[in-house]
């Protein structure tokens, strides 16, 4: 099926699930439980204005940005922000099911703190392949931080409920980063083996021709060559090592111009095309800022 449904509101989104319309206009709690036969929607495309956390817990199935579709375990969180397309492949909602989606429009939080910090939780650009996975009593810490948004969305509307509503979402998405700090954590020796698969990738693609026809390796490139997303990468590795996927590219990088301008008598323009840099001068403004000096002056001085 081709179909693609644009959402753009709260209200819009709760008539697709075939929910009662929103108390508030621009946040919403959809229950697992209270949801219709989700395979009506089986295969449609979903894209949205709205920013969606979701705990599957409860409903068997899959999800999938875009062209990939990926099957959940119980107790597994997704995120995903406006302007990406969702695909919904689930088969059957359990009597009991405790999952959850928590929606909401950026016009909530749009003048808020909130508003200005919402793209630190990186956690917005991950795949669906890199969920987050809960223990029991995270489950609960969360549910339970839904169901006080869910408390202030039911009663009247006054002064204070936007502030409260916010600020219990942002205490939400805050414990979601913890967690997966600590997904990271457990999972360390699969995360070295992501590390030393991009050390191999780095040393490959410079190895290779593809510099000097494809420039720097951008880190949605590297991501797309480990079958990860670029920010769950880069997260990743910055839990691991400290440093980015992009610091660890520009360190890649300098290490091997180091090499090529104490090893040899080629030129500092040929040694930037060969490394990928489409101008000299912007291989020499990243030296210098990499190192304290210039290519030409680090060559002299050994």
């Amino acid at each position: 099926m081709n179909e693609i449904v644009h959402i753009k509101s709260i209200t819009e989104a709760n008539a697709l699930f075939g929910m009662e319309p929103p108390r508030h206009p621009l946040v919403s709690i959809m229950r697992a439980k209270d949801l219709p036969d989700l395979s009506l929607h089986t295969g449609v495309k979903i894209n949205t204005d709205l920013f969606a956390v979701s705990l599957k817990d409860g409903i068997s199935g899959a999800m999938g940005y875009g062209r990939n579709t990926y099957d959940f375990t119980e107790g597994t969180m997704v995120f995903s922000k406006p302007d990406q397309v969702l695909v919904f492949e689930e088969k059957r909602i359990e009597e009991d099911a405790k999952g959850w989606m928590l929606v909401f429009h950026p016009d909530l939080i749009r003048k808020s703190e909130l508003g200005s910090t919402i793209g630190n939780y990186s956690f917005f650009d991950y795949e669906v392949r890199e969920a987050l996975h809960l223990s029991e009593d995270e489950k609960a810490i969360l549910t339970d931080l839904v169901s006080k948004i869910e408390g202030e969305i039911h009663q009247t509307i006054d002064k204070h409920s936007q502030k409260l509503i916010i600020s219990t979402i942002e205490l939400l998405l805050d414990y979601c980063n913890r967690y997966y700090d600590r997904q990271f954590y457990v999972r360390t020796n699969l995360n070295q083996d992501h590390v030393s698969g991009f050390e191999r990738f780095l040393k490959d693609y410079f190895s290779s021709e593809k510099p000097s026809q494809l420039g720097l390796p951008s880190v949605a490139y590297s991501g797309e060559q480990l079958n990860m997303s670029p920010n769950y990468l880069s997260d990743l590795l910055k839990k691991e090592t400290g440093k980015s996927a992009k610091e660890h590219i520009y360190a890649f990088v300098m290490d091997r111009a180091k090499n090529r301008l104490l090893g040899t008598t080629e030129s500092i323009a040929a040694i930037a095309y060969d490394l990928g840099f489409e101008y000299p001068q912007h291989f020499s403004k990243l030296f210098k800022k990499q190192t304290g000096m210039s290519p030409a002056k680090y060559r002299s001085l050994n």
